[in-house]
């Protein structure tokens, strides 16, 4: 995972990456480590630290390995040792290792609070590569030999590439292929995340509440004396109205939740001062190629998996490595045609993955609900069945 360093004519090579959550400060690190000079812009007017956890797996460890992240993140990894779901009432229904359902390896896979994910990215390209906060792009105008970028605050420049690292919702893609909805498939749920106090006393683990197309999680890692919270729910369309308005949001999740069980009145209570809320639905981006003339995306911009899968920030980090190393010592055009090639098979699988963690965690209708409590029923029974004979 080092990769050589090309000749002179990339190191003069001017690239402008919009994004600067996981994929964008990846992606700068590896071309920067080609030769590129690069520019990151983020709408933002500084890193987002904080937020929920997020696993890092397989090809992605040999990435932050690479990056000489491991140790750093090592560091800050959660160890989040139980998963409880309990009923409608808040009755227990089974209490299990998580690993056994996310599809993660213990003592293998990373698990890290987002926030210390993206200060370690930062952390590591911030001497080496131009950081814009607080901007975004207004305009690309491509040529055959260059891209003219509008900035909002900064200007006008002109790039050889501009790569969007934007997300979900990224401008990049629709500058260069139109209106999201051509590439987004609506998987039926929506939710809300935010923090609040841990005033439940728990400790490393998750409790998860479910009724039929309803779920709520309250996930406590570390000692910082607070929880993640988790509202999920199911909705036949996406609420469209809500996206924009925080105050359209918290009013849709206190309506779907008003007369739910268990700590939920609480979370509602949170979730109406909640200075970090974070609303969205449950989507997956898919497009039929993901790059046009000199500019290129990468991470959720290109092919989000959703949270479903668990595999959103790996995904980030394999293809921001795959796309830089694909370009070394190549021109654009056939950089972005090996980029695809090599790394569709990858993204393709893992979003195919999406109905087995949402089978488990969301069941949408009270057979479902119940056939998933067999399940983790007979689950445990089976490893103290294992566990007695050991």
């Amino acid at each position: 995972m080092s990769p050589t360093r090309t000749p002179s004519r990339a190191r003069r090579s001017r690239v402008l990456i919009s994004g600067a959550s996981i994929a964008g400060p990846a992606l700068a690190y590896w071309l920067n480590r080609h030769g590129y000079a690069v520019t990151v812009v983020e709408k933002a007017s500084a890193l987002r630290g904080g937020g929920y956890p997020v696993d890092i797996r397989g090809t992605a460890l040999k990435v932050v390995r690479g990056m000489g992240l491991l140790p750093q993140l090592r560091d800050v990894h959660i160890d989040v040792r139980r998963l409880t779901f309990v009923d409608g009432d808040g009755a227990e229904v089974a209490s299990v290792d998580p690993h056994h359902l996310t599809g993660g390896v213990g003592g293998q896979d990373l698990e890290v609070r987002r926030g210390d994910l993206t200060e370690a990215l930062y952390g590591a390209v911030r001497d080496d590569v131009e950081f814009l906060f607080d901007d975004r792009v207004d305009t690309l105008d491509q040529s055959d030999h260059e891209v003219d970028v509008t900035f909002r605050a900064n200007g006008s420049r002109t790039f050889d590439m501009v790569f969007g690292a934007d997300g979900v919702h990224s401008r990049t893609r629709e500058f260069l292929f139109g209106p999201e909805e051509q590439f987004h498939r609506y998987l039926g749920h929506c939710f809300a995340g935010f923090t609040l106090r841990n005033t439940f006393g728990l400790s490393d683990e998750v409790m998860m509440w479910n009724t039929p197309g309803r779920a709520a999680a309250l996930y406590a890692a570390g000692d910082d004396g607070h929880v993640h919270a988790l509202l999920d729910f199911a909705h036949p369309e996406p609420p469209f109205h809500a996206f924009r308005d925080p105050r359209a949001q918290r009013d849709l999740v206190a309506e779907v939740f008003a007369d739910a069980g268990w700590e939920v009145p609480g979370m509602l209570a949170a979730l109406r001062d909640a200075d970090d809320l974070f609303f969205d639905v449950v989507s997956q981006i898919r497009m039929p190629r993901w790059s046009s003339g000199r500019v290129a995306l990468v991470g959720d911009a290109a092919y989000a998996p959703s949270f479903l899968t668990g595999q959103g920030t790996s995904l980030a980090l394999v293809g921001a490595y795959a796309l830089a190393g694909s370009l070394a010592g190549a021109d654009h055009a056939a950089g972005f045609a090996a980029y695809e090639h090599d790394t569709r098979p990858f993204v393709t699988a893992t979003q195919d993955r999406v109905g087995e963690g949402g089978v488990t965690l969301f069941p949408t209708t009270a057979p479902a609900l119940e056939r998933r409590n067999a399940m983790l029923r007979k689950f445990v029974f089976r490893q103290g069945l294992s566990e007695r004979s050991a």
